[in-house]
């Protein structure tokens, strides 16, 4: 991977994120994965907008979550985004989410994405989409 891989993305839990017991609700991590992953592509040079006008698209086929902690409402947290290739036509996103204002570990997991064409039909990945996530 190349030095511009990494992406750290700070947010806050908003109050429509929380349960009755007043942390977040567990589904909301994979939303926050997402953040993680549209803002490290972006910082690559390849928004998802762009990936997908240029015919790529990023479908989730796996995720994989570990939850470590709570956060309540107006937490302030941090997520650090990888990403690497993963086999052929596949893309792996790691992140980890650390909740700031307590100074501890919330969540950590991945996700893989398929490289397809607009109607689902799986596609090589194309050369500028590799490019951006290895580096030049």
């Amino acid at each position: 991977m190349g030095q511009s891989s990494l992406n750290t993305t700070r947010l806050h839990v908003r109050y429509s994120e929380t349960d009755q017991m007043g942390t977040f609700y567990n589904s909301r991590v994979l939303e926050w994965f997402e953040c993680g992953r549209t803002e490290l592509m972006r910082q690559l040079g390849v928004s998802y907008r762009q990936m997908e006008s240029r015919g790529a698209m990023l479908p989730m086929i796996e995720s994989h979550v570990e939850y470590l902690g709570r956060a309540v409402y107006d937490d302030e947290l941090e997520l650090t985004t990888t990403v690497s290739m993963s086999g052929k036509a596949r893309v792996r996103f790691e992140i980890q989410i650390v909740n700031i204002t307590t100074d501890q570990p919330l969540a950590r997991g991945y996700t893989v994405h398929a490289i397809t064409a607009p109607d689902g039909r799986p596609i090589r990945p194309p050369q500028w989409v590799t490019d951006a996530i290895n580096g030049p």
